[in-house]
Protein backbone atom coordinates (compact mmCIF):
# COMPACT_ATOMS: atom_id res chain seq x y z
CA UNK A 1 0.00 0.00 0.00
CA UNK A 2 1.49 3.46 -0.92
CA UNK A 3 1.91 5.97 1.57
CA UNK A 4 -0.71 8.08 0.06
CA UNK A 5 -3.12 5.68 0.07
CA UNK A 6 -2.21 4.87 3.45
CA UNK A 7 -2.86 8.47 4.36
CA UNK A 8 -5.90 8.81 2.60
CA UNK A 9 -7.68 5.65 4.37
CA UNK A 10 -6.66 7.00 8.00
CA UNK A 11 -10.18 7.29 9.58
CA UNK A 12 -10.55 5.67 10.62
CA UNK A 13 -11.59 3.66 12.29
CA UNK A 14 -15.91 -1.13 13.76
CA UNK A 15 -18.75 -1.49 11.06
CA UNK A 16 -18.35 -5.26 10.50
CA UNK A 17 -19.61 -6.26 6.74
CA UNK A 18 -22.00 -7.89 4.77
CA UNK A 19 -21.84 -7.70 1.07
CA UNK A 20 -24.03 -5.08 -0.20
CA UNK A 21 -25.99 -5.53 -3.66
CA UNK A 22 -27.31 -2.77 -6.26
CA UNK A 23 -30.08 -3.09 -8.10
CA UNK A 24 -30.05 -5.65 -11.17
CA UNK A 25 -29.72 -4.36 -15.04
CA UNK A 26 -30.89 -5.98 -18.32
CA UNK A 27 -27.53 -7.39 -18.18
CA UNK A 28 -28.24 -9.45 -14.55
CA UNK A 29 -27.81 -8.07 -10.89
CA UNK A 30 -25.21 -5.66 -10.64
CA UNK A 31 -22.46 -6.37 -7.62
CA UNK A 32 -21.54 -3.06 -5.52
CA UNK A 33 -17.81 -2.82 -4.39
CA UNK A 34 -17.42 -5.03 -1.81
CA UNK A 35 -17.14 -3.02 1.98
CA UNK A 36 -13.90 -2.82 3.62
CA UNK A 37 -13.54 -3.22 7.42
CA UNK A 38 -10.58 -1.00 9.10
CA UNK A 39 -8.93 -0.29 12.24
CA UNK A 40 -7.51 3.14 13.01
CA UNK A 41 -5.04 3.57 15.84
CA UNK A 42 -4.43 7.11 16.60
CA UNK A 43 -1.31 7.37 19.26
CA UNK A 44 -2.31 10.66 20.84
CA UNK A 45 -0.07 14.26 21.38
CA UNK A 46 0.27 14.50 25.23
CA UNK A 47 -3.09 17.36 26.01
CA UNK A 48 -4.76 16.79 22.91
CA UNK A 49 -6.81 13.60 24.10
CA UNK A 50 -10.36 15.00 24.42
CA UNK A 51 -9.75 17.18 21.25
CA UNK A 52 -8.53 13.97 19.50
CA UNK A 53 -11.84 11.93 20.96
CA UNK A 54 -13.82 15.05 19.67
CA UNK A 55 -12.53 14.72 16.03
CA UNK A 56 -12.72 11.15 16.18
CA UNK A 57 -16.52 10.86 17.12
CA UNK A 58 -17.05 13.94 14.37
CA UNK A 59 -15.15 11.69 12.02
CA UNK A 60 -18.07 9.16 12.33
CA UNK A 61 -21.00 11.13 12.68
CA UNK A 62 -19.99 13.01 9.61
CA UNK A 63 -19.06 9.39 7.65
CA UNK A 64 -22.49 8.65 8.60
CA UNK A 65 -24.31 11.25 7.66
CA UNK A 66 -22.57 11.37 4.05
CA UNK A 67 -23.69 7.40 3.74
CA UNK A 68 -19.82 6.21 3.87
CA UNK A 69 -19.82 3.61 5.93
CA UNK A 70 -22.31 0.70 7.64
CA UNK A 71 -24.26 2.05 10.36
CA UNK A 72 -22.98 -1.07 12.84
CA UNK A 73 -21.39 -2.35 14.90
CA UNK A 74 -18.81 0.74 15.86
CA UNK A 75 -16.55 0.67 18.19
CA UNK A 76 -13.83 3.35 19.17
CA UNK A 77 -11.80 2.76 22.44
CA UNK A 78 -9.41 4.25 24.49
CA UNK A 79 -6.04 3.27 26.35
CA UNK A 80 -3.04 3.93 27.75
CA UNK A 81 0.77 2.99 26.65
CA UNK A 82 4.08 3.20 27.84
CA UNK A 83 4.45 5.88 30.61
CA UNK A 84 0.23 6.65 30.25
CA UNK A 85 0.51 7.84 26.42
CA UNK A 86 -3.23 7.59 25.01
CA UNK A 87 -4.36 5.93 22.17
CA UNK A 88 -7.70 5.07 20.73
CA UNK A 89 -8.52 2.81 18.03
CA UNK A 90 -11.79 2.97 15.68
CA UNK A 91 -12.84 -0.14 13.78
CA UNK A 92 -15.86 0.28 11.44
CA UNK A 93 -16.48 -0.39 7.93
CA UNK A 94 -16.53 1.91 4.43
CA UNK A 95 -19.09 1.04 2.65
CA UNK A 96 -17.35 0.58 -0.19
CA UNK A 97 -13.51 0.04 -0.32
CA UNK A 98 -12.88 2.81 -2.41
CA UNK A 99 -14.61 5.64 -0.43
CA UNK A 100 -11.17 6.53 1.47
CA UNK A 101 -9.94 7.12 -2.15
CA UNK A 102 -12.06 9.24 -3.32
CA UNK A 103 -13.25 10.83 -0.06
CA UNK A 104 -14.98 14.51 -0.05
CA UNK A 105 -13.08 17.31 1.32
CA UNK A 106 -15.63 17.62 4.30
CA UNK A 107 -13.87 13.94 5.31
CA UNK A 108 -10.55 14.97 4.27
CA UNK A 109 -10.89 18.29 6.69
CA UNK A 110 -11.15 15.82 9.72
CA UNK A 111 -8.44 13.71 8.37
CA UNK A 112 -6.24 16.43 8.34
CA UNK A 113 -7.00 17.25 12.39
CA UNK A 114 -6.94 14.06 13.23
CA UNK A 115 -3.30 14.12 11.90
CA UNK A 116 -2.31 17.20 13.70
CA UNK A 117 -3.32 16.24 16.97
CA UNK A 118 -1.33 12.60 16.77
CA UNK A 119 2.48 11.89 17.16
CA UNK A 120 4.66 9.15 16.16
CA UNK A 121 5.48 6.86 18.89
CA UNK A 122 7.65 3.26 19.40
CA UNK A 123 8.52 3.54 15.80
CA UNK A 124 5.03 3.56 14.64
CA UNK A 125 3.42 6.26 12.97
CA UNK A 126 0.93 8.62 14.42
CA UNK A 127 -2.11 7.21 12.91
CA UNK A 128 -1.64 3.74 12.39
CA UNK A 129 -4.12 1.97 9.54
CA UNK A 130 -4.81 -2.10 9.18
CA UNK A 131 -7.25 -3.69 7.07
CA UNK A 132 -9.44 -6.99 8.61
CA UNK A 133 -11.34 -9.15 8.33
CA UNK A 134 -14.40 -10.08 9.96
CA UNK A 135 -14.05 -14.31 11.54
CA UNK A 136 -17.63 -15.36 11.89
CA UNK A 137 -17.73 -17.55 15.12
Amino acid sequence: MTRHRFAIRIAAAAAIVAAITAGGTAAGPAQAAAPETVIVTFHAKAGSEAELAAVIARHWDTARRLNLVLDSPHLTVRGTEGDRQVYFVDIFAWRDASVPDHAPAEIQKIWADMNRLVEARNGKPGLEFSEVAVVDK
